[in-house]
């Protein structure tokens, strides 16, 4: 054999070793040489990587929680979390502070968006910090520098996480509702603006004028799906707002039909077996009937297809929050009443405590496979990546 195909075969053995290591490891043995570095660090082996760990489901769980310090500030903190195997919960690595974010009473509404390809983002709707939960790196998201003409102002009613892969870069976009401010009585009329940011440009674009229906604000929305960005919207009624992060174009999905005969009720928004679901229960802040206290779980079979719902699970909740996500098709996390985290096991039909607790609707949960995907950097005068 020629001493280049002998060359090539040793590449090719290291790589079939190299992405089935952890990413700890893989920081390791970039120090190790130059090689090793550029290889690591290249697009190509992360891609291979993060497609290993998704195909071998080797999943773990970022819990984000706010807990009360003093009577207006909160400690915001990141837990990582992984299954042993026998319904055991271990933590991996410290507790994280989070950076950047409000640590007011508005840390209540943080919200975790992703994974989208190896990245999470993390954001109080005006700040967003972009995430790789493996290997500690972070970086914020520069200000959005558009703001409104005088007499007016701008509130942030959703914001969205995603990858774009013809592209092979990462966007954010911000939607804002603008009013108009008269110096007597209510904020009158409504206007709709739509924000992109991209990392690859680290710069923010406003887009042309479109309506958009009314955000209707649920912790268990803003989810990335197929490359596309999800909230809950009023219009004549409750629908699924989605925009194409690629084509920048929104559409609109109904939910369920059944959902709108359930009184007092809430919806979510979660992956389950690689589709698009909905969850519907009831409304925590009302009495409820213990008789009819249910979460109702529907998964879209073809994606878009609103006709293509299908129920999935009915189960009895009694003490739910809110749902957070959805583990290994198998365990439903959610917050209780009081603050914790726990968890539905459709497979025994039981409910079950994981012994983590946050302040009151503070608790979000992103389940992630480790990558070791970089955050670019930007300009030279940009926002830097750090670690925590």
């Amino acid at each position: 054999m020629a001493c280049g195909n002998l060359m090539k075969l040793s590449e090719d053995v290291g790589i079939y070793i190299f992405i089935r290591l952890p990413v700890k490891s893989l920081m390791r043995f970039k120090s190790i040489s130059k090689a090793l570095y550029v290889l690591i660090g290249s697009t190509t082996f992360a891609n291979l990587h993060l497609n290993h760990a998704t195909i071998t489901k080797d999943e773990l769980i970022l819990f984000k929680r706010s807990t009360k310090e003093q009577s207006e500030e909160f400690k915001n903190v990141l837990s990582f979390i992984s299954h042993t195997g026998d319904d055991g919960y271990i933590p991996l690595q410290p507790d994280l502070n989070v950076p950047h974010l409000t640590n007011d009473y508005g840390s209540l509404f943080h919200h975790l968006i992703g994974p989208c390809h190896g990245l999470i983002a993390l954001t109080d709707s005006v700040v967003t910090v972009l995430i790789n939960p493996a290997t500690r790196h972070y970086r914020q998201v520069p200000p959005c520098p558009f703001g409104c003409p005088k007499g007016y102002h701008r509130t942030v009613e959703g914001v969205g996480f995603g990858f774009v892969s013809i592209l092979n870069d990462y966007k954010v976009v911000r939607l804002s509702d603008v009013f108009w401010d008269p110096p007597y009585g209510y904020a009158e009329g409504r206007d709709s603006k739509v924000d992109v940011y991209e990392l690859s440009s680290d710069s923010w674009r406003e887009l042309e004028p479109v309506e958009v229906p009314p955000i209707y604000y649920l912790s268990c929305s803003e989810m990335i799906y197929k490359e596309g960005v999800h909230w809950f919207a009023s219009k004549e009624k409750v629908v699924i707002l989605c925009f194409d992060i690629g084509t920048e174009i929104f559409r609109n999905m109904d939910i369920p039909d059944a959902f709108y005969s359930i009184r007092q009720s809430r919806y979510g928004l979660l992956v389950l077996n690689e589709c698009l679901a909905s969850i519907c229960y009831n409304d925590p802040g009302c009495a409820i009937d213990p008789t009819q206290d249910f979460l109702h779980i529907w998964i879209m079979k073809e994606y878009g297809i609103s006709e293509s719902w299908i129920k999935k699970y009915t189960i009895r909740s009694l003490n739910v929050e809110s749902p957070l996500s959805f583990w290994k098709d198998q365990f439903l996390l959610v917050e209780s009443k009081t603050g914790q985290l726990i968890y539905y096991d459709v497979n025994s039909d039981e409910w079950k405590e994981l012994g983590l607790q946050g302040y009151r609707t503070s608790l979000r949960v992103i389940v992630y496979t480790e990558s070791i995907s970089s955050i670019h950097s930007g300009r030279e005068h940009a926002t830097q990546v750090q670690r925590f």
